[in-house]
């Protein structure tokens, strides 16, 4: 008799590079990697208190995307604030927000955002745009890093003020880089990672198109949303 056995992929790979063009961007996305600064890593598990969580890579078909009702609802409500694209930068301003985002944090706890970015994030180790969110007021709350390649785009790292959670900014950011994407002609948009178990970042898995990598067969296959979405 022969017997069946499950074989479980485990994928725990880096490797260092300071300059990739964005055609190979596209491929490296699309095969799970990702990248902070300098330093290219792809892993498909990650133990924290509660165990072992399985890592999912999501991209999302921008064609395929329709924002749902509170997404919409999340528009709206930040319909006063101002945004614009710009190069990618580390100022003063930014690692002042970051100081204020990682009080959300109980357990690790990142140390700073230096640690996401390049000396030169806008240009190393590819094009890297940064989304600013201020209040009419002109104060900073929100900000994220985009990737851009050469037919997709790969969220980086985003930050906000806790203060304004009610205004569900990282949902906000997240969908004016879906906006900037489609502008760009851009066939995907990487969020970025997620668990296959509940977590904090479950919010990445409730967008129209996503698709997730199954590390396995190395194939991407469309993500089940929640069946009662709101």
């Amino acid at each position: 008799m022969v017997s069946a056995r499950f074989v479980r992929v485990m994928l725990n790979q880096a490797f260092r590079c300071d300059a990739v063009p964005p055609e190979l961007m596209d491929r490296l996305w699309a095969s799970g990697w990702r990248h902070f600064g300098s330093t290219f890593f792809r892993y498909s598990h990650s133990p924290d208190a509660d165990g072992v969580r399985t890592i999912t890579p999501l991209r999302l078909d921008l064609d395929r995307f329709e924002p749902s009702r509170s997404q919409r609802r999340a528009r709206r409500r930040n319909a006063d604030l101002h945004w614009a694209f710009a190069p990618a930068s580390l100022s003063d301003e930014a690692r002042a927000l970051f100081e204020i985002h990682k009080t959300r944090f109980k357990d690790n706890v990142p140390d700073d955002l230096d640690t996401f970015l390049s000396t030169d994030p806008a240009h190393v180790p590819c094009t890297c745009v940064e989304c600013r969110v201020h209040l009419p007021d002109g104060r900073l709350i929100a900000l994220s890093y985009l990737d851009v390649g050469a037919q997709a785009t790969s969220a980086v790292y985003g930050v906000f003020d806790p203060a304004f959670a009610r205004r569900s900014l990282g949902i906000f950011t997240m969908l004016l880089e879906i906006e900037h994407s489609r502008a760009l002609g851009c066939r995907h948009y990487y969020p970025g990672y997620a668990t296959t178990e509940p977590s904090p970042y479950d919010y990445k898995k409730q967008f129209a198109g996503l698709e997730q990598l199954d590390w396995q067969g190395g194939h991407w296959r469309p993500l089940a949303l929640n069946p009662n979405p709101t």
